[in-house]
């Protein structure tokens, strides 16, 4: 029996998983990863800590499946991005996490082009993506060496190949979303003119062999991170549509073979490129999901993230959070944002705070998916959900009331590694279709609507006042914070 090897690399943690032929789960190894949050909306991560960590992970899986592997696939963070030598696979700098708010010093700067880069990316330009930061390693770290997201790091250092997959690329500011192909204007709009930059390749590409973790084998399975739980979700036809819930929340919906334009501020990617055939999507994001609950931990409200239904009140009481640490993302683009609790009073516990916190992130989520329902024409009939956060059923019921939408768990905390297992999958059996190779699954459980339409109508609105009105008082202040 051969295997395939999923490595998720994440922002808070590396998953390795080994997938038998059958889409079954063999073994799952899991290292963490701890990035470091720094003043000035900095966060930074040690890049041989990522490749520890995939090593670590990795060869645990391996020993535990104990069976022969076929192939290694790879999902990645998409947008982190770090300046290496090309000769020796050595990094100079240390890795700029999505997260990473500094380069707005380059964004701002290029305002004036903003809806010229969105019409040839399909997305904002914000410090969220992927060239904004390349630029600013160059500006304040380093001349030297190549600068690329870590996808294109990690793969030289299994096989020595030199890409990216076209759903990175994606992410970049710096791809023309309709031609899939590097875009020179842009690249010499950010600067980037002259670097030299990986090549685009298929997700199900072979782009070379390693035998890191054993026998020499094929790597291939290459997406983001996001695009392979869509995937993994089975959501293959246009109009389906998914959130994940891990160290941010992301919800993505497919919207197939033409890059159709947000017009409610979500951005338009690659979700992949398998068969021959590329198929796009339409995204919006929430910078702090599971960080903002271990926030809630350092802050010593909670001695664990295991601890949320059992510590998060009923009702919240009437507080409000605005949960935005590290930035307001789509529809608002504000990553100067900040966040706050509204409505406390001496009778407020830590039970209400933290219910507050959580509803916070379930009403990003359903502004989201509001947005989505939006572009496409039609509210989604049900929301597929994965991800470390879906554990907490406070928050999934939570994310159906406020959307107003009933919510499919996926059964599994691993439909971002299964996701690249079925890219790899078809990379060794082109004779499979796309649906073959994701496989059949049944919710884990349906989280239904049980507030009325109007209280979350009115909660959404009030939230919605709440936020934006903290972003005018932002604005207003001399320093930039209220």
């Amino acid at each position: 029996m051969s295997a395939i090897l999923a490595i998720d690399q994440g922002t808070s943690g590396t998953k390795a998983i080994v997938v038998g032929e059958d889409g079954a789960v063999l073994a799952i190894a899991e290292e963490p990863v701890r990035p470091d949050y720094l003043a000035g909306d900095g966060v930074e991560v040690d890049p041989e800590a990522l490749w520890r960590s995939v090593l670590d992970s990795g060869h645990r899986a391996v020993a535990e499946a104990g069976v022969p592997l076929a192939a290694v696939a790879l999902a990645n963070q998409g947008e982190t991005v770090l300046a290496w030598d090309r000769a020796t696979g050595r990094p100079l700098t240390r890795a700029v996490v999505w997260q990473d708010g500094r380069s707005r010093s380059v964004t701002g700067r290029l305002a004036a082009d903003a809806e010229t880069v969105a019409a040839r990316t399909g997305l904002v330009l914000d410090p969220y993506f992927s060239a904004p930061k390349m630029r600013w390693i160059r500006e304040n770290w380093t001349s030297s060496g190549v600068v690329t997201t870590t996808d294109t790091w990690l793969v030289h250092r299994l096989c020595g190949a030199f890409v990216t997959d076209v759903s990175t690329a994606s992410r970049s500011l710096a791809l023309a979303i309709d031609e899939v192909a590097w875009d020179a204007g842009l690249l010499d709009l950010f600067g980037l003119g002259g670097e030299e930059l990986p090549t685009i390749v298929a997700c199900d590409d072979v782009v070379g062999t390693t035998s890191v973790f054993g026998a020499e084998v094929p790597v291939c399975g290459l997406v983001v991170d996001q695009q392979a739980a869509l995937l993994a979700q089975s959501c293959l036809e246009a109009g389906t549509a998914k959130c994940t819930f891990g160290t941010g929340a992301f919800l993505l919906a497919n919207v197939g073979d033409h890059a159709v334009r947000s017009s409610t501020g979500l951005t338009t990617s690659v979700a992949w490129r398998l068969c021959g055939e590329t198929t796009y999507c339409i995204d919006g994001q929430v910078y702090t999901a599971a960080s903002a609950v271990r926030w809630l931990v350092d802050l010593g409200l909670l001695s664990d993230a295991r601890e949320l239904d059992a510590v998060a009140a009923a009702e919240s009481g009437g507080v409000l959070a605005v949960p935005t640490l590290a930035g307001a993302a789509a529809p608002w683009w504000r990553s100067d944002a900040t966040a706050s609790w509204h409505g406390m009073t001496l009778a407020t516990g830590r039970g209400e705070l933290v219910r507050a916190v959580l509803e916070g992130i379930a009403t990003q989520v359903a502004v989201l998916a509001r947005s989505v329902a939006t572009d496409l024409g039609s509210p989604t009939s049900v929301l597929r959900v994965d991800g470390g956060l879906t554990q907490s059923a406070a928050l999934m019921q939570a994310q159906a009331d406020i959307a107003q939408t009933p919510v499919e768990l996926y059964p599994g905390a691993h439909a971002t590694a299964l996701g690249a297992a079925a890219a790899a999958r078809l990379a060794i059996d082109p004779d499979l279709s796309v649906a073959d190779a994701v496989g059949d699954w049944e919710p884990e459980r349906l989280y239904q609507p049980q507030w009325s339409a109007d209280r979350a109508a009115t909660h959404l609105d009030r939230w919605i006042r709440t936020l934006e009105s903290g972003l005018s008082a932002d604005e207003d202040s001399p320093s930039g914070v209220a």
